[in-house]
């Protein structure tokens, strides 16, 4: 503003013409591309808020999942694919691929290895970018007052499976309730939990949570 008023005293432009010119809204091109900037901004943002969230490193691939592969300097290989319900999924050059039950960095090494026949020393990184099978479910039923399966991330604990399920039932056996988890052997193994001594405040019974676990809270016998 001051120095367009002093231009205007140079060239002899009267003073209320050089305000008038200052305080002018901008043009239509001006406007075009602040709205332009405005659109990309909020563009960003939603692309930020759209990043799919991380699994853990333990996390297991099953049906339902949908896998973003990249093939580094290969663009024509990297694609995003579901986990079909046979639990196989099938990119360029691989077909019928087992991918159930394997880890995401497991899933990459084997795509790796048929991907050698056909290019030198492949590069592959496998995200999942929508995690929607049983793997990655925590159940929780029994005595709780909304029994549920519950999305898993990571840090999961038990309070927080027990506080989706709105907590206990009065008739709840909290302190015999139990935890399934599947062995390496594929065998449930049965883990004891003390709920109401959690609840209670004693931090330590606040076990970590784990993609598959089933929590059982069984009813008080009077």
């Amino acid at each position: 503003m001051l120095w367009l008023l002093a231009a205007a005293a140079v060239v002899g432009l009267p003073v209320h013409a050089a305000q008038q010119r200052a305080s002018a809204p901008a043009g239509p091109e001006a406007q075009t591309a602040a709205s332009k900037r405005a659109d990309s901004s909020a563009t960003g943002g939603a692309a930020e808020m759209a990043s799919p969230a991380p699994v853990s490193p333990d996390y297991r691939i099953g049906p339902g999942d949908v896998l973003q592969i990249f093939v580094w300097r290969n663009p024509e290989l990297t694609v995003s694919v579901p986990v079909r319900p046979d639990g196989k999924i099938s990119t360029p050059l691989v077909d019928d691929l087992v991918a159930v039950g394997k880890s995401p960095t497991q899933l990459a090494r084997d795509l790796e290895a048929v991907l050698s026949e056909y290019i030198r020393s492949p590069k592959v990184n496998v995200i999942v970018t929508q995690a929607a099978s049983i793997y990655n479910q925590v159940r929780i039923m029994g005595q709780v007052r909304t029994p549920q399966s519950i999305a898993h991330r990571e840090g999961m604990t038990l309070l927080d499976a027990v506080m989706a399920a709105g907590g206990l039932t009065e008739f709840a056996a909290g302190d015999k309730a139990y935890l399934l988890r599947k062995g390496e052997d594929g065998k449930d193994v049965r883990t004891r939990l003390k709920i109401e001594a959690l609840l209670k405040g004693r931090i330590a019974e606040n076990s970590r949570l784990m993609p598959g676990d089933v929590i059982v809270v069984p009813e008080s016998w009077f």
